[in-house]
């Protein structure tokens, strides 16, 4: 399947340039906006921050891998609670990762239905940007009503975010994925080159491809499985039973994405849930007319709710761990009632689906 093996060479691409411009980029970003606004902002410039860098990055856990050690030192100098910030770098690495150019989810949606990103990318940020709105004036309100004092300061480097800035602008204007990466890479090969030696700059390489090995492994094995039901008719019997509960255009939208929220609850992996929603989806499309790049949005956005939300999955499990390493005792049962983004992306998606007329 052509499809797959492109999908598999730009998550190998992916992968190189996120191990090129490391986790020094990252933090860059953070501290400098951290630095330039006051302390009561702090949980709402660390919600923006995570937008970004996971829009740059194309990964929600390596964000919060990131930015969870960020969120327990603006925590303990501004004096709001380790949940809320938690969430908001949570929330913010939900934002990017599902726009993201070079997110294994939007590679395998946009794939898999045949769209172009830059259109997949239009139809989400109508979706997610009210929601994101939403969850910043929640998170300004709350911050108001917080007693705050101190301030976060640690050094950056404003020139290693250049390669996220040129990624997120190619990404934007519609240019070919591989050549995006191809220049995210080298401007972060030749940044990255002045503050670590070559030989540390391979290792980051071979790092980053080597940590899209599992992600390529699991996107063939379901990719076969799903060739192996559609054979034996699986997906007509599935595709039965939802025409039986799901009518119409609007109806039709509303069973695909509870379809890929399912499997996300499943298999807690928003992007195998993608890839083994993305066949079904399909046909689906071509019952009930929903364009291809209105399919891939509502199957990016809805496996983001899911795995935005779900207790076990890999997106909590890190920023739990990450503050367990720094001697923080955290639950995601306190994390989830923070968790605004997701909420407000379902909600979000449902009056885009139900209220806002389509063309």
């Amino acid at each position: 399947d052509k499809n797959i093996i492109t999908m598999l060479l730009i998550f190998l691409t992916a992968g190189v340039f996120v191990g090129v411009v490391g986790r020094s980029s990252a933090e860059s970003v953070a501290y400098f906006m951290l630095s330039i606004i006051p302390a009561r902002f702090s949980v709402a410039v660390l919600f923006g921050v995570a937008c970004f860098v996971s829009l740059a990055m194309g990964t929600s856990v390596g964000t919060i891998t990131l930015l969870t050690p960020i969120a327990v030192a603006v925590s303990n100098a501004s004096g709001f609670g380790l949940p809320l910030c938690v969430a908001s770098v949570m929330g913010g690495s939900m934002f990017g990762d599902n726009l993201s150019f070079i997110s294994d989810t939007t590679i395998a949606a946009c794939n898999g239905q045949d769209c172009e990103m830059k259109d997949k990318f239009r139809e989400n940020f109508r979706i997610a940007l009210p929601a994101a709105v939403a969850t910043l004036v929640l998170i300004l309100f709350l911050s108001f009503r917080t007693d705050i004092s101190g301030t976060v300061s640690e050094s950056y480097h404003l020139l290693q975010i250049v390669p996220y800035i040129l990624v997120l602008i190619g990404g934007i204007i519609g240019i070919n994925v591989f050549v995006v990466l191809l220049i995210g890479i080298v401007s972060g090969a030749i940044i990255m080159l002045g503050h670590i030696s070559p030989a540390d700059l391979l290792a980051n390489v071979g790092n980053g491809a080597s940590g899209m090995f599992e992600t390529c492994m699991v996107a063939i094995l379901v990719a076969a499985l799903c060739a192996l039901i559609r054979e034996y008719g699986g997906f007509d019997a599935l595709l039965a039973g939802i025409h039986k509960v799901f009518k119409g255009k609007k109806g039709g939208q509303l069973g695909m994405g509870l379809l890929v929220g399912a499997m996300d609850v499943a298999t807690a992996n928003n992007t195998v849930a993608i890839v083994m929603a993305n066949p079904i989806a399909k046909e689906m499309a071509e019952e009930y007319g929903i364009t291809p790049r209105k399919t891939a949005s509502i199957l990016d956005t809805f496996s983001a709710v899911s795995q935005g939300i779900i207790p076990y999955g890999a997106q909590m499990l890190v920023a739990i761990s990450a503050a367990h390493e720094l001697g923080y005792d955290l639950s995601a049962f306190q994390i989830m009632p923070k968790l605004f983004y997701p909420i407000l992306l379902l909600f979000s998606s449902l009056v885009f689906i139900f209220l806002v007329p389509q063309k």
